[in-house]
């Protein structure tokens, strides 16, 4: 088995799941001029980064990236989009993306499971819990049958499910502490040696919260390729 990974840019790469998910992958690094394939492996994971979901322009490869996850929800591979790579599966299957109407969500953030979570193959059994945030779009209007899994404030929709395997996460199970001090580095982001102590505060949670949920998603893969 391996699962296709789409990651946009070299400070946003698999983090945790590299560890978590104990699979083999196949990393398409499009900034570096690799060639988003027709189609996806064994599993897909879309990653985050800095362009926004619309901005083909900057990311000339992101429709050819939506096609895939387009792809990837009809056949049912299954597939786990993340932050961005969300905002590409919201786009790619008939939603709405916007610039937030209350800026940047960054930091350790609290998201809370909305009643379908509980009979999710990834995100049951979790309640409230602490998520690393950093973006400042939004989905706004998820795809006609999404599921929806995880809300916060000020922005509700941080996870959903389309289809039987397909899930959206706003926030970012992936990153560590290390990943997310280089992020507010990059961006020099005011306060952010406040939100770098935050986020390193609540690794022990973060690894608590979502190494669950990234081997329940392994675990859906190994399922389906059976």
């Amino acid at each position: 088995m391996s699962v296709t990974v789409i990651q946009h840019e070299a400070g946003a790469g698999l983090g945790y799941l590299g560890a978590w998910l104990g699979l083999d992958f196949d990393v398409v690094r499009p900034y570096l001029g690799d060639e988003i394939p027709e189609r996806p492996g064994d599993g897909l994971i879309v990653l985050g980064g800095a362009a926004a979901a619309w901005e083909d322009e900057r990311s000339p490869w992101q429709p050819a990236t939506r096609d895939l996850l387009l792809r990837a929800v009809e056949e049912g591979t299954p597939t786990l989009a993340i932050c961005l790579g969300a905002q590409l599966l919201t786009l790619a299957c008939g939603g709405a993306v916007e610039r937030g109407a209350y800026g940047l969500e960054v930091g350790a953030r609290e998201v809370a499971a909305l009643p379908d979570a509980a009979s999710d193959r990834l995100f049951s059994g979790i309640g409230t819990a602490v998520a690393v945030q950093f973006h400042q779009d939004v989905i706004t209007r998820p795809p006609d049958g999404a599921v929806p899994l995880m809300t916060g404030s000020p922005y509700p929709h941080q996870a959903y499910r389309l289809g039987d395997a397909a899930w959206a996460v706003q926030f970012h199970p992936e990153a560590t502490p290390g990943i997310f001090v280089s992020w507010t580095g990059e961006t020099a982001l005011e306060g952010a040696e406040e939100l770098n102590a935050e986020v390193t505060s609540a690794e022990s949670a973060l690894v608590a919260t979502w190494c669950p949920v990234a081997t329940s998603f392994a675990d859906v893969i190994r399922t389906a390729s059976r």
